[in-house]
């Protein structure tokens, strides 16, 4: 039997587990989540599994539909649209206040993460590179120092988050989008705020294009 005492760390790792059965399409859009048989797929409590379901439906991914329990919320590719819109805006500006806050320690970090990307790519692991380019969006993030765009982000992308991730999958994406992130990545090293917003705005108007091109009516059949 789970524990019945909500430990934080319990819940922290439970959403983990929901949002990585989530983005994998464990769990589909709409599908019903229920707390005890969630409570016994992770092998945790019904306090740690509610706590989870809260935060996941402050950060957009699950609805909790009153008396009727939570399920995946259903995102549009409409709506993934718009979201990325608005993250168009913030991401330049976190990337180019990054550019203007970097350390020496940094540039080094972001230098090793362009060579994982170029050899991830290079060998076709594409998990890999989803992977690092996650890592890269929230490094990127946290080198600005905005902590209240950090927040607005982290709740965008985790609503548009299964769609990132199939996006992420479609086959030559990875070279389309590795030099816009290199790009990216030479121009925060540079400490060039200007470049480093155009850059990073223009490759999310690429992930919106993607986006679009994967709902148009030839792209699902």
């Amino acid at each position: 039997m789970p524990a019945t005492r909500k430990d934080p760390f319990e819940s922290a790792s439970v959403v983990e587990a929901i949002r990585a059965a989530i983005v994998s399409g464990d769990y589909v859009p709409d599908q019903r989540l229920v707390e005890a048989d969630l409570s016994e797929r992770f092998s945790v409590s019904r306090g740690a599994v509610r706590s989870a379901l809260l935060q996941l439906d402050n950060e957009g991914l699950v609805e909790r539909v009153p008396h009727r329990g939570a399920r995946v919320r259903a995102v549009s590719p409409a709506e993934a649209i718009e979201i990325t819109e608005v993250r168009m805006a913030v991401e330049g500006l976190c990337a180019a206040k990054a550019a203007q806050r970097v350390a020496e320690a940094e540039i080094d970090e972001l230098r090793e993460i362009r060579e994982q990307m170029i050899a991830a790519v290079g060998t076709g692991a594409v998990m890999a590179y989803s992977g690092l380019n996650n890592r890269l969006h929230r490094r990127i993030v946290e080198m600005s120092g905005q902590g209240t765009a950090g927040s607005v982000i982290k709740r965008l992308r985790g609503q548009s988050v299964r769609h990132q991730f199939r996006l992420a999958l479609r086959p030559g994406r990875p070279y389309v989008s590795l030099p816009e992130h290199l790009a990216i990545i030479d121009a925060i090293r540079s400490r060039d705020p200007v470049a480093a917003e155009r850059t990073a705005r223009s490759h999310l108007g690429s992930v919106i294009e993607a986006l679009r091109d994967a709902s148009a009516p030839t792209a699902l059949t």
